[in-house]
């Protein structure tokens, strides 16, 4: 499993924007934890397996151009499923 890439494009008091690229199937954020509430915007679509802190896996298909929104507190890995490039950009806000 490699590393998905992360380029933070802003990041300052109030937020802090992250684009990621994920390469290839099997491109993994690492497991982290969202210290702040976010909302995530695809940018390609693609499917993905997120693995929360307690283990259980579940598959999540994102669409280009649907942002959908994610709560603090959240303890995740996620990695790719997807056979091709797959990039999203992730808002954290905070404060």
């Amino acid at each position: 499993m490699s590393t998905a890439r992360a380029t933070v494009a802003i990041d300052d008091a109030r937020i802090r924007v992250t684009t990621w690229t994920f390469e290839q199937a099997g491109d993994s954020t690492g497991p982290h934890r969202h210290d702040y509430d976010y909302v995530v915007i695809p940018v390609t679509g693609g499917t993905f397996t997120v693995t929360d802190a307690d283990g259980n896996t579940r598959e999540m298909t994102q669409h280009a151009a649907s942002p959908y929104r994610g709560t603090a507190g959240t303890d995740h890995e996620v990695v790719s499923s997807s056979d091709t490039s797959v990039v999203f950009v992730e808002v954290e806000l905070k404060g």
